[in-house]
């Protein structure tokens, strides 16, 4: 049985993940793959309780490498209970973020830098990392202004000061440079349509590579 593909959508807050995911999901299955959508912090019952306690704003200030351990914590969980039993089952893996985001939200917002992030995944993870990386970019104003247009609440990170998100976004800027290899960085200030067509192109690409 062939192993599945794993994909994470990643980018900053208001980027449009949840619909790039659901376009990539489409082009998957469209070619009559299996696929299995997950998230994080999240993706198993445990792991969703720690995002709730990861994201509600009353919660308050954690110290960051408390928020990195329970951030591992759950990608442990999404892990072991879901990804990898999947990818073995010939299944496509997408997650709506992945340890892309804490190398730009503890590594880069936080402060953290690469090291803990890094030593973190050898231990959780080894030898598991995405074949694709889907970047969703915009800065962070125009994301913002998203979140405000949709009339959710802000969440515990959506609520950070903007110089926070700034550090993000060049994190996940400077992550994508760096593994050009992995790493697709898409406009996603441009119209849906635009953002729409960048996706699936950028699928028809790989999937072109992957046979």
């Amino acid at each position: 049985m062939t192993q599945g593909r794993f994909i994470t959508l990643e980018g900053g807050e208001g980027a449009g993940k949840t619909t790039a995911l659901a376009i990539v999901r489409e082009e998957l299955e469209r070619r009559g793959r299996r696929v299995r959508v997950t998230r994080e912090p999240g993706g198993t019952p445990a792991a969703e309780k720690i995002r709730s306690l990861l994201l509600d704003p009353e919660t308050g200030a954690l110290d960051p490498m408390t928020e990195l351990l329970l951030m591992f914590a759950a990608r442990r969980e999404n892990v072991t209970g879901a990804i990898e039993p999947a990818l073995a089952a010939g299944d496509d893996v997408i997650c709506d973020r992945f340890t892309e985001a804490s190398h730009a939200y503890q590594g880069g917002g936080r402060g953290l830098g690469a090291e803990p992030v890094d030593a973190l995944s050898e231990l959780v993870h080894p030898g598991l990392e995405p074949d694709l990386v889907l970047v969703l970019d915009v800065p962070v104003d125009v994301g913002l202004a998203r979140i405000r247009e949709r009339g959710d609440a802000p969440d515990r990170f959506e609520s950070d000061r903007s110089e926070f998100l700034e550090r993000v976004r060049a994190a996940y800027l400077e992550r994508a440079a760096a593994h050009p290899d992995r790493f697709v960085v898409i406009d996603a200030t441009r119209s849906p349509g635009e953002v729409a067509d960048a996706i699936r192109e950028t699928m028809r690409d790989m999937l072109e590579r992957w046979s």
